[in-house]
């Protein structure tokens, strides 16, 4: 908070003082279209309930907005297109037969609990999306661990239903009973709405790269970090790469700007604690998949890591620079 000082016609105020047309908004739009491949695969796979599922993913989450802000009488910020992104990104951590109702739940907790009660956008202490994810898990876990198998084309819960890859794997599963790598790579394969499929999120995430809405440092070193420990464990790294939600996960939710660090080595250093995590719970864990625990997990440190990286004022030591707010 800055106070602004008048001298005649002239407004002195604090930084910054750079202005560009850059703002919420376009970036969340274009974080939209980004992930527009997924949403138009996911259709594809699962039909009309994946539409469904999504809006009222979208529409809870912006209307638990609306309504906070105007309970709370907060500036609205509805049309800054988070809350809407925030509905995408939790329809895509959930698999398709999952009813309405408890949607709306994961919904209520993404902005209610973890964004607006800590202040709302970009005072967040962890991914929404992620939160919620993970708390539908454990309140509903048999809900959240049946997987529609895609090309099963409907409208209601009922479905041809399969295990995940990781799933396969977790229970002892031998290699032949897994899925090609291809397979998982275009999205044949069971598992949440949005991430099935590795080639469509891809395609989001080099968008997102090229507008340069996300910094390389966080999904270059979450995808290498498990592609490493999935060589050294003596596994396959490119399924373990395009099972489950590492390319999701990489690309659009540990990338988010609350909450991950500022500094590209920090980034770097965020990066690799979601991929060795994930590849600890994948491996070591009771559950098949540990990407939404590895980002919640990293993003309740990311001050420290941004305490650790900071670079020392100009001027000064680093050491000195340790007590400067």
């Amino acid at each position: 908070m800055h106070e602004d000082y008048r001298f005649g016609n002239l407004i002195v105020s604090g930084s910054p003082h750079i202005v560009g047309k850059t703002d919420t908004t376009r970036i969340m739009g274009q974080v939209l279209i980004a992930l527009a491949p997924a949403f138009g695969f996911a259709v594809w796979s699962y039909g009309a309930r994946a539409i469904f599922l999504t809006a009222v993913c979208v529409i809870s989450c912006v209307v638990f907005e609306y309504l906070f802000e105007m309970v709370t009488k907060r500036a609205n910020t509805v049309s800054d297109l988070s809350a809407a992104v925030t509905g995408v990104i939790l329809a895509f951590n959930l698999p398709v037969t999952l009813p309405y109702w408890m949607a709306v739940i994961g919904a209520f907790v993404a902005i209610v609990i973890t964004k607006q009660l800590f202040g709302g956008i970009g005072r967040n202490f962890a991914n929404p999306a992620i939160t919620a994810r993970v708390v539908l898990f454990v309140a509903f876990s048999s809900e959240m661990t049946t997987w529609a198998v895609p090309g099963h084309i409907f409208f209601s819960v009922d479905a041809v239903t399969s295990a995940t890859p990781l799933g396969i794997l977790n229970e002892g599963g031998a290699a032949a009973g897994l899925p090609s790598n291809l397979d998982m790579f275009l999205g044949t394969v069971g598992g949440s709405m949005g991430e099935v499929s590795a080639l469509a999120l891809l395609i989001g995430g080099a968008f997102l790269l090229l507008r340069k809405i996300i910094s390389p440092a966080i999904p270059v070193a979450f995808i290498g970090s498990v592609f490493v420990f999935a060589l050294v464990a003596g596994q396959d790294p490119v399924f373990h790469i395009c099972a489950g939600g590492v390319m999701l996960g990489a690309l659009f939710m540990a990338t988010d700007y609350s909450t991950s660090p500022i500094t590209v080595k920090g980034k770097i250093i965020f990066g690799i604690g979601c991929g060795v995590i994930t590849m600890m719970i994948r491996l070591f864990g009771a559950y098949p998949e540990g990407v939404s625990f590895a980002i919640l997990i990293m993003n309740l440190i990311v001050p420290h890591i941004d305490k650790a990286t900071r670079r020392p004022l100009y001027g000064t030591k680093r050491g000195a620079a340790k007590g400067v707010m």
